[in-house]
């Protein structure tokens, strides 16, 4: 059976993956904590998070494809993405499997969390 959360992960990756950010956050609480993967720690709300995914686009080049869903019983929404990561002149920064792990609130994201695969 396909999880609920399914069409708005969807949803995010495809913003994401093509630069459009209100597209992400339409499927997002305001008050969004987001990991910087890259850097390390969280960013909270729609100004910090669209800052940092400006920065980091200027950097480099990620693409994440979702592969499957499970819902834990926490409640919590694992997805395990396909991602690949160029820098900006083509050279693969990092190929490979990552988990991601979301928290939902009235069907909006309201975080997300990164563990190994």
């Amino acid at each position: 059976m396909e999880s609920q959360y399914w069409p708005m992960i969807k949803k995010a990756y495809s913003g994401f993956n093509n630069r459009d950010i209100d597209s992400v956050f339409s499927v997002m609480d305001a008050h969004v904590h987001w990991p910087k993967a890259f850097e390390g720690g969280y960013v909270i709300g729609y100004d910090a998070v669209r800052a940092y995914w400006t920065r980091q686009w200027s950097e480099i080049n990620p693409k994440v494809e979702p592969r499957s869903i499970t819902e834990r019983p926490d409640g919590k929404v694992e997805v395990l993405v396909d991602q690949l990561v160029k820098d900006l002149d083509g050279n693969i920064v990092f190929d490979g499997t990552t988990k991601h792990v979301y928290s939902f609130i009235n069907n909006l994201i309201v975080s997300m969390d990164i563990e190994a695969s």
